[in-house]
């Protein structure tokens, strides 16, 4: 599709949801899942970045992300016995 086009169908999309009112309920859960998901990339990042050292390396991802980002540090250890036991 053409960039034009697309952009267009966002910017009309944006002004419906101006003029009409977002419904709060799923705007909000959506937002906080996409925080929550790029938390866990964040934590992802920083295991990488330190686990090296020890040759510990987890892919991020989005599955990944959402793992360790919905589950937390649990999570994060959970794919950290994942990657060196199971793969």
């Amino acid at each position: 599709m053409d960039p034009i086009i697309i952009i267009s169908i966002l910017g009309g999309l944006i002004l419906l949801i101006l003029f009409m009112g977002a419904p709060l309920k799923p705007v909000r859960f959506i937002g906080q899942g996409i925080i929550k998901i790029l938390i866990g990339a964040l934590f992802l990042f920083f295991l990488n970045a330190f686990g090296t050292q020890f040759g510990i390396n987890v892919p991020i991802n989005i599955v990944t992300a959402s793992v360790s980002g919905l589950l937390g540090i649990p999570g994060l250890c959970a794919l950290v016995a994942i990657e060196t036991w199971i793969l």
